[in-house]
């Protein structure tokens, strides 16, 4: 009875086989008949998409999600450091003598739904015998954000300048295009510069350093590229890198043009 079986369903079988084999003879004919040149070109062309998908797809996950927060001591970096990662500002009053680092969702987002891409935030300390240490993190800097106290600024001007000077010539940041936020910080209080005229103070003092530093640009020490336009007083419109002066106050908590910066930088 199962030999039968058997028997019954191959004989069912067989007009299908036999179509499987016609179509299988036809498809080989007409392979023959396809010139080689169009194979290889098909073949190429298959190759070239694969290789298009991997380099694109390498590319999404290299994008940078680092940003740097740099300038002199006591400006308040820590402090909006800890308001980005927490939402609170520590006591208002924190030294750092090593980088403070960490990768995590904004504070302002945590209650949003769905996905949101964490951020790399560098608080690079600010005392001149560590700043070296910005190098480190320049070349996977999608932004800098330059934070500048707006209470002792002007005491503190030149050193201000010449710190700033030396991060937009830096030749990692010119050839990258790296963003530069200038984050006038403390503006709670009633002391507090506008950011107006830190920025205008910024450009007079950056086109001074500009004479003065001419002879170390042109004889391409430090890796120093040179600011401005050649017979124009300085702007930071002439940079190559977009640079924007904006207000905050880490110890307040109002630091949404930081935040705003962060997420044009990096993409939620």
């Amino acid at each position: 009875m199962d030999v039968d079986k058997l028997e019954l369903i191959k004989a069912q079988l067989q007009p299908f086989l036999r179509q499987g084999e016609e179509y299988f003879r036809r498809v080989e004919g007409f392979a023959r008949e396809i010139p080689p040149i169009q194979i290889y070109i098909a073949v190429a062309a298959v190759l070239l998409t694969t290789l298009l998908i991997y380099i694109i797809r390498v590319l999404k996950h290299t994008v940078s999600n680092t940003i740097v927060l740099s300038g002199l001591s006591g400006g308040g970096k820590t402090v909006l450091f800890y308001q980005l990662r927490d939402g609170t500002s520590h006591q208002g009053t924190v030294t750092s003598m090593e980088p403070n680092e960490g990768h995590f969702v904004l504070n302002s987002e945590t209650s949003k739904k769905g996905k949101i891409k964490a951020v790399r935030i560098v608080d690079v300390p600010g005392h001149s015998r560590l700043r070296p240490k910005l190098d480190e993190y320049i070349p996977v800097a999608a932004g800098i954000v330059f934070v500048v106290d707006a209470v002792e600024f002007l005491p503190n001007c030149r050193a201000v300048s010449e710190y700033l000077y030396d991060i937009l010539t830096k030749a990692s940041v010119v050839k990258r295009k790296i963003p530069l936020l200038i984050l006038c910080n403390k503006v709670d209080k009633v002391t507090a510069h506008t950011k107006e005229f830190i920025r205008k103070q910024l450009e007079k003092e950056i086109d001074k350093l500009r004479t003065s530093r001419k002879a170390v640009s042109d004889a391409d020490i430090c890796n120093e590229f040179t600011l401005g336009v050649t017979g124009e007083a300085f702007s930071f419109s002439h940079c190559v890198n977009k640079v924007n002066v904006a207000e905050a106050s880490a110890l307040t908590g109002e630091i949404q043009p930081l935040e705003h910066f962060i997420r044009e930088r990096v993409k939620p």
